[in-house]
């Protein structure tokens, strides 16, 4: 008896995902729960499971292929059978066309904010995952109806079926198909008339091409470039600067970090201080803790603070939930615990999820300066960079001490320059005076 694989429910406003990986082969055994294959998503990545126990007899999904929900990608035979002579009927794929276009559809579930870089962030809400009618699902005589994944590009980018050469089946037009045309610059009527096409890439010169290696993005990559450039267009977005004197703070994590690892498991580093002193911060000026919607702010009366964690496929931003509530012992664990997740691509679509403000340390990699972009609709984010030691003067005297760069980078159609100014001076002091973390002041 034959089990099937499917593509495992995705998270809130998920509706597909790529084939990124196939970890076992036609023919090969498998186990129950061992991961047989790994999906790319908008957001995260995840491993799909065996099933059952058995022969993996059928792989109907190849890497790179984009699948839906609930869609059939392989079959897991009892063990003995081996692979199947001949494929099965192909899986259901985002870029393969309903048998019925007339039939109805239910939409995904709204989306919800996505949590994408603390220079990332994710997709927006409402999108409509309905399929288009057969009338304007591109058909053309014979030629088969775009994909529905294709069909919500070019409704999203202003095309029609005619702009975009179909490699699919009786010329069927799939969403490689749109990007590849968007990428050499094809644009609607109506956009043309109002902006110039994006340039396609010229050609590189033999001897160069040969040296060139094309490499197709992630999801997740993807996701992370479009939300960027969203947050670009989106925001009036500013940056200011200012400096911390971290002495004392590195004086008190020397102090108590053997006995505060001891005690709480956990090393004591600099994010759970600048953690406690942004949520400070954002209580005293909550508009850098708010969001615009439409014509309308607002004001989130919780701090849930992401985390830009690096990760080999890109920037993810997990969030720790309620962080003004924890102490900072709490918010150690608990990053810790995050940031092993995101390593692991272990991450939940939850777990980035609902972040009001976004903390972002370039300073681990050496950073000096920069400024961040915002991870919409978040209206804050601040950037942490290297300590490096530095004459300043103290007091009437030049004495060497522990400098670094704080970077806010706030949206001005909320945040007012004195509100940002006051914020990262009220996080100066915090962190130069850590006294005042412990007296709530």
């Amino acid at each position: 008896m034959s089990t099937e694989v499917k593509v495992p429910t995705l998270g809130e406003s998920v509706t597909e995902a790529t084939i990124g990986q196939w970890f076992k082969k036609a023919g090969d055994t498998v186990q129950a729960d061992e991961t047989i294959a790994e999906l790319e998503t908008d957001k995260v990545t995840v491993e799909v499971p065996a099933p059952a126990s058995g022969v993996l007899s059928e792989i109907l999904v190849k890497e790179g292929e984009t699948v839906e929900v609930g869609a059939l990608i392989a079959m897991i035979g009892a063990a003995g059978e081996g692979a199947a002579p001949k494929a099965a009927e192909p899986a259901k794929t985002a870029d393969t066309p309903k048998a019925d276009a007339k039939a109805p559809v239910t939409p995904g579930p709204a989306s919800g904010a996505t949590e994408g870089y603390g220079n990332a962030s994710p997709a927006p809400s409402g999108s409509d995952t309905s399929l288009p009618s057969a009338s304007s699902a591109g058909m053309n005589g014979g030629q088969m109806p775009a994909a529905p994944s294709a069909q919500k590009l070019m409704n999203e980018r202003g095309l029609q079926a005619a702009d975009v050469e179909g490699s699919g089946k009786r010329g069927q037009v799939l969403k490689g198909d749109v990007l590849d045309a968007i990428a050499k610059g094809v644009s609607s009527p109506a956009a043309s008339a109002t902006a110039a096409p994006a340039q396609a890439r010229a050609p590189s010169t033999g001897d160069d091409a040969s040296g060139e290696e094309r490499v197709k993005m992630t999801r997740l990559r993807q996701t992370i470039a479009k939300r960027l450039k969203d947050a670009q267009n989106t925001a009036a977005m500013l940056t200011t600067f200012n400096e911390v004197d971290m002495t004392a703070v590195m004086q008190l994590r020397n102090r108590y970090k053997d006995v505060f690892e001891k005690k709480h498991g956990v090393k004591l580093g600099f994010m759970g201080f600048f953690t406690k002193a942004v949520t400070h911060a954002l209580k005293e000026i909550p508009a850098v803790n708010a969001e615009i919607d439409g014509t309308d702010i607002i004001y989130k009366n919780y701090c849930h603070v992401g985390m830009a964690v690096g990760t080999d496929k890109g920037l993810v931003v997990p969030v720790i939930r309620n962080a003004d509530e924890r102490s900072i012992a709490g918010v150690e664990k608990e990053l810790g615990r995050m940031a092993k997740l995101a390593r692991d691509g272990q991450l939940a679509m939850s777990d980035m999820q609902g972040g009001t403000f976004t903390i972002t340390n370039g300073g681990v990699y050496g950073s000096l300066m920069s400024t961040p972009i915002l991870n919409a609709p978040q209206s804050g984010i601040l950037g942490m960079h290297k300590i490096q030691e530095r004459p300043m003067v103290v007091a009437g005297k030049i004495e060497i001490r522990p400098m670094m760069y704080l970077a806010l980078s706030y949206d001005h159609r909320i945040v007012d320059g004195k509100e940002a100014v006051t914020f990262l001076v009220r996080v100066k002091e915090s962190l130069e005076d850590p006294e005042r973390l412990v007296l709530d002041l």
